[in-house]
């Protein structure tokens, strides 16, 4: 068995965020972790080869330093790993992103292919399933459960207050929430292997295979970005100095005031 995780280096929003000119994201200037929910997906897919001996392969869309991720995703027990980079793919929004993705995807055997639900630089939840239409193939979307029996892959699906339990052939590609389990920490054996015996192979542009260019990068992005901007800040508001009384009064009125009470 032959599993794909797709996985994203994100920014990590403690240190801050930082834009390019035109409102892009600065990633190059910004510290950067992988993405959460992508972290589940590859405890599953690890999961799932701890049990059958499946082939985890790790696939990334950034710039070279996301070759840091992979590597964590290799120290964590992921087979391979994949970068795809290349200048011409920059500023890609959802479309772009998930075409390019599944450009390099029809160069994978695979029977299961396994994205975060959403990236925390994004929240789009869009990546994945388009990256599933790109292909063909079902999606299942959301997943905070997920099991292989035989050629098929058992899904526990979060829908509002209850769940839904799908079953699909493969292949198919399911979205995974960071709730679908604790992945695991990477090993000193795995670390020592991540980065001194396996390699990470490198494709550009010329090794996407269906894609055209008029679907990649910044130009081949519909989303266009009107303004971005670092975390609004709040003013200091309104201080007061009162006796416990007065202080009641005060705050009661204010509450009726915006309708509160």
């Amino acid at each position: 068995m032959k599993i794909v995780v797709c996985i994203k280096q994100v920014p990590d929003t403690k240190g801050g965020v930082k834009f390019n000119p035109d409102g892009t994201l600065d990633r190059a200037a910004m510290l950067a972790i992988m993405n959460p929910d992508d972290k589940a997906g590859l405890e599953a897919a690890l999961r799932i080869k701890d049990e059958t001996g499946a082939e985890v392969t790790v696939v990334t869309m950034g710039l070279p330093k996301a070759e840091d991720v992979l590597r964590e995703a290799m120290a964590m027990g992921a087979d391979k790993a994949i970068l795809v980079t290349d200048r011409v793919l920059g500023g890609a929004d959802t479309w772009a992103t998930s075409s390019t993705i599944a450009g390099a995807l029809r160069n994978i055997d695979y029977d299961l292919i396994i994205t975060g639900r959403q990236a925390i630089d994004g929240d789009t939840a869009q990546v994945g399933p388009q990256i599933a239409e790109h292909l063909g193939i079902p999606v299942i979307s959301y997943a905070e459960d997920l099991k292989v029996e035989g050629d098929y892959v058992i899904v526990k699906r979060q829908y509002e207050d209850r769940y839904h339990e799908l079953k699909a052939k493969m292949p198919c590609l399911v979205t995974a929430l960071s709730e679908l389990n604790v992945p695991r920490y990477m090993t000193p054996g795995g670390i020592f292997d991540a980065y001194d015996e396996k390699e990470i192979t490198v494709w550009g542009r010329k090794d996407l295979k269906d894609l055209s260019d008029s679907d990649i990068g910044l130009a081949g992005s519909p989303t266009k970005i009107a303004k971005a901007s670092d975390k609004v800040r709040k003013g200091a508001g309104e201080k007061v100095t009162l006796d416990p009384t007065e202080s009641v009064a005060y705050i009661m009125g204010k509450l009726k005031e915006k309708h509160v009470i």
